[in-house]
């Protein structure tokens, strides 16, 4: 019997606005933290449905955030009952908290969590303060350094709530979804890898979905996925944007290993020996170096 899915419930969002939800077989569901490649992946599968960078929507209209709680969910129902397109949803759910369906394709997004939490920094700071207050995960824009942020993700505080410890914000979401990597409908995708073959990475994951894509149009379809390109266009591909100070913040840099630029050595050992009894090696390995999730090659991650 199949357990009932886990309920993930915070200000911004809610995990049970999916029970209900009447998916279609190909419907593809992104699922990641925040600020690991949701947007990035988001436009890819874009990309390779429209087979144009002319998106006929802005990415957020296309591929809506269901669970959260600011747009109501009948609106969202509909707006997604109306796409005659293969749908690509966007989720912060992990996968133990969907009412998971064989006929659906789910992929997860992951990231070094140092890198991530740098972009949680640099996110909360380009946020508007009324929506900092909402979300209360962030009271108030960050008044202290990159490094003494990144320090709460190295060294735990006694004082710290469920939610903000290591094995549940960072190592959970990721490793709930490599220990069902087998599932031939879900796919792990690492942001270190796309950073180093998008190309590869697209192709990849164009074969899994089974989307044939025109040779004519690839080249300009892998371009339009960059960071540059991205960020050129960044009214129209940023999320949320009522809430951004500058949309174009939202893609500030687009690169791995920033966040362990701020840190001392002793800093990221405080790091590993926090991390190391949370997660099997093998998993640790994948999600800080970016390494093949099955130990195959670029097209082979799960």
């Amino acid at each position: 019997m199949t357990a009932a899915p886990r309920r993930y419930r915070s200000p911004q969002q809610d995990s049970a606005r999916w029970d209900d939800f009447p998916v279609r077989a190909g419907d593809i569901v992104i699922s990641s933290p925040a600020k690991s490649g949701t947007t990035w992946v988001q436009m890819i599968c874009a990309l390779l449905i429209f087979q144009t960078p002319d998106l006929p929507k802005p990415l957020s209209a296309l591929s809506p955030w269901l669970d959260q709680t600011f747009t109501p969910r009948e609106k969202v129902y509909a707006q997604l009952a109306e796409q005659e397109h293969r749908r690509f949803i966007k989720t912060h759910v992990p996968l133990d908290g969907l009412p998971l369906d064989p006929r659906v394709n789910y992929l997860v997004v992951a990231r070094h969590p140092l890198d991530r939490a740098l972009s949680l920094y640099h996110q909360a700071a380009g946020t508007r303060a009324e929506w900092l207050r909402a979300f209360q995960d962030y009271p108030d824009a960050p008044s202290s350094g990159e490094r003494e942020w990144l320090l709460k993700w190295c060294q735990r505080d006694p004082a710290d709530g469920w939610e903000q410890d290591v094995a549940a914000a960072e190592l959970h979401h990721p490793l709930d979804a490599w220990e069902r990597r087998a599932q031939p409908n879900i796919r792990l995708l690492h942001y270190d890898d796309l950073c180093t073959d998008l190309a590869g990475h697209m192709a990849a994951l164009a074969e899994w979905l089974g989307i044939t894509v025109d040779e004519a149009v690839w080249p300009e379809l892998v371009r339009a996925a960059t960071f540059d390109e991205m960020k050129a266009r960044a009214k129209w591909l940023a999320p949320d944007t009522e809430i951004l100070t500058d949309p174009v913040e939202f893609f500030r840099e687009g690169r791995s290993g920033a966040g362990r630029e701020f840190l001392t050595e002793d800093d990221l050992e405080a790091y590993r020996k926090r991390v190391a009894p949370l997660a099997p090696r093998p998993f640790l390995d994948w999600l800080h170096r970016g390494l093949p999730a099955d130990g195959g090659g670029a097209g082979a991650l799960g």
